[in-house]
């Protein structure tokens, strides 16, 4: 791992932003993400990022609320952190603190020795999604690389 302080342009790629996914439940939702991940990165098993995935939202909901969740896990031989951004075309139950549906997510994936590198990047982006016109920014974006784009450039 590099000392460079990670940010959510540095771990976020056009690839694995995914722009008004149908998704009909939170573990669907849970299981196209880990089968995207897999497919950009073949050497990481879809399998064990949406079990992990789950894992953790069995300790308590990633969702937090206003129609936000950030899912995330720490994933043994992956060597990077991994960021995917993703709109639903429709909420959907998450067992977010308020109780809302979710329809937007940016999920992190981060390797099993991480320490405070995740922290800091769950820190960035609660901030980011406590900006209501912000979120509601990514809700309008019709496709991928407009969402892509609107994500990485606020951070300029």
């Amino acid at each position: 791992m590099t000392d460079t302080t990670l940010t959510i342009d540095t771990i976020l790629t056009p690839e694995l932003t995914l722009c008004r996914v149908p998704g009909s439940s939170k573990k669907r939702i849970l299981e196209h993400i880990s089968e995207e991940i897999h497919r950009r990165q073949p050497e990481l098993s879809d399998s064990q990022i949406f079990n992990n995935l789950v894992s953790r939202e069995r300790l308590g909901s990633t969702g937090i609320g206003q129609g936000i969740a950030i899912p995330h896990c720490r994933l043994e031989g992956c060597d990077q952190v991994i960021g995917v951004l993703v709109t639903l075309e429709e909420g959907v139950a998450f067992d977010a603190i308020d109780n809302q549906p979710v329809d937007l997510l940016f999920t992190l994936i981060v390797p099993k020795e991480a320490t405070s590198e995740h922290l800091e990047l769950l820190s960035q982006l609660a901030e980011k999604f406590n900006d209501h016109s912000f979120c509601d920014q990514l809700r309008q974006c019709a496709d991928s690389d407009t969402l892509y784009k609107r994500m990485i450039g606020a951070n300029q």
